[in-house]
């Protein structure tokens, strides 16, 4: 594995959630967003 060496400084129990977490709170930020800003992405889920 290329970035093994990452969890000598963070462990797995730590850092996948937050890696996970970040990726959750990423996409619920752009839909969010997306259904804000625009007018066709709330008609579709319509």
């Amino acid at each position: 594995m290329n970035q093994g060496r990452i969890w000598c400084v963070v462990k797995p129990t730590v850092g996948l959630p937050l890696f996970l977490g970040g990726v959750a709170v990423t996409s619920l930020l752009v839909h969010y967003f997306v259904l804000e800003k625009t007018s066709w992405f709330a008609a579709v889920w319509n």
